[in-house]
């Protein structure tokens, strides 16, 4: 679980610790309360991440 995935250059961390612990992540945080738990979908993600990269939008 990922929690405060709250921007693009925040939440790019989970990238990293993915490939060095060799693990999955399953569920991110997008607030503050057990109701902001969301499944969390890799593809997505990384389509979001290319997009603020383009756009020079904040997620």
């Amino acid at each position: 679980m990922l929690t405060k995935l709250d921007g693009s250059a925040k939440g790019g961390v989970v990238l990293g610790i993915c490939d060095e612990l060799k693990v999955p992540v399953r569920f991110v945080g997008i607030g503050e309360k057990i109701g902001d738990l969301r499944p969390f979908d890799p593809a997505a993600f990384v389509e979001a991440l290319y997009s603020d990269a383009t756009t020079g939008e904040a997620a």
